[in-house]
C-alpha cells in the first residue's frame, strides 16, 4: 500500500513539474491534478501495456524512442478522459513523457537504492 501512494506522489510531482516546464501542458486547478495522477496510474497499467504490445515492430525500427509516442499518447488520452487537464498537442505530450519519465527514474533511483543497500 505504502509503494502505490509513494508512486501515487512522485506522478502528481511529475505531472506538476511537466505542466511548469513544458508549455502546452496545463492543470485548472489541484483536484485535476490529483485525478490525473490516479487516471494515468490505471491508464499505465492497462493501455500502455496494449500499446506497448502493439507498436513492438515499430519501437523496434526507431530503437525505442517510439515508446515516447506510446507515453505522450497515454498522457494525451488522460487528457482527453480528464476536463481540467490540458496537452496541446504531439509535442506538448512528448515533452510531459520526457518529464514525467525523468522524475520516475529519478524518484525510483532513491527509492530503489534503499532496498538494494538493505
Amino acid at each position: 500500500m505504502l509503494r502505490f501512494i509513494v508512486q501515487f506522489l512522485v506522478t502528481c510531482l511529475a505531472l506538476w513539474l511537466a505542466a511548469e516546464v513544458v508549455p502546452g501542458v496545463g492543470f485548472s486547478d489541484t483536484p485535476s491534478l490529483l485525478l490525473a495522477a490516479i487516471l494515468l496510474g490505471i491508464a499505465n497499467a492497462i493501455v500502455r501495456p496494449v500499446l506497448t504490445v502493439l507498436t513492438f515492430p515499430l519501437t523496434l525500427i526507431t530503437f525505442g524512442l517510439f515508446l515516447l509516442v506510446v507515453n505522450a499518447a497515454v498522457i494525451g488520452l488522460v487528457a482527453a478522459l480528464l476536463g481540467g487537464f490540458v496537452v496541446d498537442g504531439l509535442w506538448a505530450g512528448i515533452g510531459a513523457a520526457i518529464v514525467t519519465g525523468v522524475v520516475s527514474w529519478i524518484a525510483g533511483w532513491f527509492i530503489g537504492g534503499e532496498a538494494r543497500r538493505a
